[in-house]
């Protein structure tokens, strides 16, 4: 019979054995890089985000998390001060700004706490002026760097590229917004969401506003139309959000099969200034089905330092941008390949060409490449779009 001892070779004094389960697990656990970001987002006020919110926090302190609340607004409403009562809060800081007093969230005193999560509310929310950041989503991203989770809430109508879209729909100018890109950093979102006839319930009964303020709130911003609308916006970019959240799984656990969500539109522009019209139609063609528009240049060398094609080629890109497109700028002396790759890498579902060439030998050129790129792409919607030669 043979003995087998696994520490005979550990130096005695190692104190190796002397660890506990916990350090043991400390040691080989991954080292967290920064913190989580999850975002609760509304449609309107009184859907519920910051009591949500606060629920969750108090499930994760039930499980054993440090949990803080770094700002809350609960706008005289008693169930969400109850609650928000049953956590710890860092003080805020006050800041004077022109003889009068104002209170924002204290980023350095909460990173010198340093809890596990930390509650932030109203995302969108812009600091006074002396505050350590302009925004309050900067002081978010401060915290996550330094590796604590964060909660956070806001409404739909505080995205940037949603606020024009929101005036329309209900006459409001909203001054504080949040950019787009803010979004791509969100690792979960959830929807706060009740139906447009339960939101105005619970503005007749004083659950949302002071009762002399219902009867105008019902007949301006609360009116159902505006509340079905704003409520469709919001589903829309939370599907956006799973979508992206999505793309991890695809290569490795779906092959073969199409799991996409939103549409992703791609289009493939040069130095040609007729390249705007393009992007323009791909960007009303991007909003009709709500998805999400990728310009792409592929730099064969063509271009090189002509100084002409290049501020061509800038000014086609800044249009893109200001148009809210994701620019990519690829490299390969062959366009169709190139495209043809990234279609497959990012999922891209419709792909649009534009088309100025009618006869000779560069219309013969332009077939070629679609071809070559059908044949090297994946399953993809392809559009052909009629310019007017230069």
């Amino acid at each position: 019979m043979y003995r087998i001892d696994f520490f005979s070779r550990l130096p005695q004094n190692s104190g190796a054995m002397q660890k506990t389960p916990e350090e043991w697990l400390e040691e080989t656990a991954p080292t967290k890089k920064s913190g989580v970001f999850k975002l609760f987002l509304g449609y309107a006020p009184g859907v519920g985000k910051t009591y949500s919110m606060l629920s969750e926090a108090i499930r994760r302190k039930s499980r054993g998390e440090d949990v803080v609340i770094g700002v809350i607004e609960t706008h005289g409403r008693k169930a969400t001060q109850e609650i928000a009562s049953r956590l710890e809060s860092v003080p805020r800081k006050k800041i004077d700004y022109k003889g009068t007093l104002f209170e924002e969230m204290d980023v350095d005193a909460i990173l010198a706490r340093h809890p596990q999560v930390a509650l932030v509310d109203e995302l969108a929310h812009t600091n006074i002026e002396g505050s350590k950041h302009h925004k309050r989503y900067e002081d978010v991203f401060e915290l996550l760097d330094n590796k604590i989770d964060v909660v956070s809430t806001m409404n739909v109508q505080h995205l940037e590229s949603v606020t024009p879209m929101v005036h329309k729909i209900t006459g409001v100018l909203v001054r504080e917004t949040v950019p787009d890109w803010v979004l791509k950093r969100v690792d979960e979102i959830v929807m706060s969401d009740v139906t447009p006839e339960a939101l105005q319930t619970r503005m007749r009964r004083g659950d949302i506003y002071p009762m002399e303020r219902v009867d105008r709130a019902l007949g301006n911003f609360f009116r159902p139309s505006n509340l079905i609308a704003l409520r469709e916006v919001a589903l829309r970019h939370v599907a956006q959000v799973v979508d992206r959240s999505l793309e991890p799984y695809l290569d490795t656990e779906a092959t073969g099969r199409d799991l996409n969500v939103a549409e992703r539109i791609g289009v493939g522009v040069s130095s040609n200034p007729a390249a705007q019209y393009l992007v323009a139609r791909a960007s009303r063609m991007a909003q009709a089905i709500n998805g999400e528009l990728y310009v792409l240049y592929v730099d064969t060398g063509v271009d090189g330092d002509d100084p002409e094609r290049q501020r061509s080629l800038q000014a086609n890109l800044h249009f893109a941008e200001n148009l809210g497109a994701t620019i990519v700028r690829l490299k390969g002396k062959d366009v169709a390949q190139a495209m043809a790759e990234f279609v497959r890498e990012k999922h891209i579902t419709q792909m649009i060409f534009g088309h100025s060439a009618t006869s000779g030998w560069r219309k013969y050129l332009f077939m070629s490449a679609v071809h070559r790129f059908l044949r090297d792409a994946p399953a993809v919607d392809v559009h052909i779009v009629k310019q007017q030669p230069n």
